[in-house]
């Protein structure tokens, strides 16, 4: 089968597609045949920053069909399709996830649109209600046109926001994210973000992290989910009485299950009532890895990237 993988790190360039055998699945796992597989930031940054040993492979959302099934394994069958997080190649034509990492795919929906929807739309959701919303706040996304943002903007709108802001990084950005249900735009570099709000949603960090809490109103909240870091005064936080939340998605998946499987759920129905539109930007063959991680470097996607090896 063919995989992507990096033997140094860097730039797009430095993505490689290899020959290698069709790995098996052991105890709890399923082998999947991928149909598509999700372009996400932290994996693109991962690439050009380290962390990992190399060589390296590139994990991820993927898509798919069950085509074996290892031993010790219960509640899928082969020709399942399925989704979910992979943690080793996952930019492959096939990939290995374990059973408690792995959900099926509605018969009204394609292997694309679980890849746009599960994964950032449970990081959407969840951030969401970790501020702990009430009916009627107003809610500012940052990273707004991303897979997650764009989600985060509609499902905020359902839940029954009052206004919604999209923050973006270029105004260019400002049809794609109306179409979303944004009520205001407001681009990064503009010296203010326009009426505080009650909720600010942040999926970029670094240096926005500080103008993202000066857009809250007094005993606002800000959730942090991005891997892109950041820092924060205690002092900012202190005079409006603002807090600052962390979100992690995979927190949740191992101490929280059952909220997990809740979510994703009412995800699937939103979907299915069409009011949760999962847009994707691009897709891409498995050769052009490097094309999808260079849209996404340079922030140009309107939603989802997904690569396609079949």
């Amino acid at each position: 089968m063919r995989r992507v993988r990096y033997h140094q790190n860097g730039g797009p360039e430095v993505l490689k597609v290899e020959e290698t055998d069709t790995p098996r699945p052991g105890p709890g796992e399923l082998l999947i045949r991928n149909e598509a597989i999700g372009v996400t930031l932290p994996v693109v940054r991962k690439v050009r920053e380290g962390g990992l040993e190399l060589p390296a492979s590139l994990g991820g959302e993927v898509a798919g069909e069950v085509v074996a099934i290892g031993p010790e394994t219960a509640g899928f069958r082969l020709g399942d399709r399925v989704t979910g997080l992979c943690f080793g190649d996952g930019y492959a034509d096939y990939s290995l996830l374990h059973t408690a990492m792995t959900t099926p795919i509605p018969d009204a929906a394609s292997a694309v649109d679980a890849v746009a929807l599960v994964r950032s739309g449970l990081i959407a959701l969840g951030a969401y209600q970790a501020a702990r919303p009430m009916e009627g706040e107003s809610v500012l996304v940052t990273g707004a046109a991303s897979g997650v943002g764009h989600l985060a903007v509609q499902l905020a709108k359902i839940s029954g926001a009052g206004r919604v802001v999209a923050a973006v990084g270029h105004p260019e950005k400002a049809g794609f994210v109306k179409a979303m249900g944004a009520d205001e735009v407001v681009t990064y570099q503009e010296p203010s973000w326009g009426e505080p709000v009650d909720i600010v949603l942040d999926a970029v960090g670094g240096d926005l992290l500080s103008p993202a809490l000066a857009a809250l109103a007094p005993g606002g909240r800000l959730v942090f989910f991005s891997s892109g870091g950041g820092t924060i005064q205690a002092y900012d936080l202190l005079v409006g009485a603002k807090s600052a939340i962390g979100f992690q998605i995979a927190l949740i998946a191992r101490n929280r299950p059952a909220l997990l499987e809740q979510w994703r759920q009412q995800l699937w129905e939103l979907f299915a009532d069409g009011r949760l539109r999962p847009s994707v930007h691009a897709e891409l063959p498995l050769e052009e890895a490097a094309t999808a991680h260079r849209i996404i470097e340079s922030r140009a996607n309107r939603g989802k990237v997904v690569l396609r090896p079949v």
